[in-house]
């Protein structure tokens, strides 16, 4: 098993493990202050996205993710290998993907318990799924300026 895989297994089996601890110890909408004003455990449900929208849309949503699960594999198998932060990157994307996919199969909903206020704004409440998705589309980001500029270099100049 390529190394990058054993990342997403991680991510998964932690995002899991965290919502299996909400879902035993909290009732829904219990919430514990962590740093008053900033950061709570709330326990919450979606059955949509993120802000809550295509609120409901299950079919949709295991349609969407299991075809990003493919393009994600693929891509990882075709450049993974030779770009390590690419690597990474696409495993938190694939790790947080199948780890709300897992609770749309089983629980129809998504487990959420992340809640924090930003300069008086209540940011929507998420997950370690939602987490890792957000850190693997910024690190692919990254990774893909990191090759355009090596991609320019080393271009002859006219």
């Amino acid at each position: 098993m390529r190394w990058y895989y054993i990342i997403a297994l991680i991510v998964i089996g932690f995002d899991q493990l965290t919502k299996w601890v909400v879902v035993k110890e909290m009732e829904l909408g219990e919430q514990i202050t962590i740093i008053e004003n900033f950061f709570y455990l709330t326990s919450h449900r979606n059955t949509g996205a993120a802000w809550g929208i295509l609120e409901g849309q299950m079919m949709f949503f295991y349609i969407i993710t299991v075809i990003v699960v493919i393009g994600i594999i693929y891509y990882m198998q075709k450049y993974a290998k030779n770009d390590r932060l690419l690597a990474v990157g696409l495993s938190f994307i694939l790790g947080g993907a199948i780890g709300n996919f897992i609770d749309r199969v089983f629980r129809q909903e998504v487990v959420d318990f992340a809640d924090f206020i930003i300069f008086n704004y209540n940011f929507p409440i998420f997950n370690v799924a939602d987490s890792a998705l957000t850190i693997g589309v910024i690190v692919v980001i990254i990774a893909t300026i990191i090759d355009e500029m090596k991609q320019r270099k080393e271009k002859p100049k006219k």
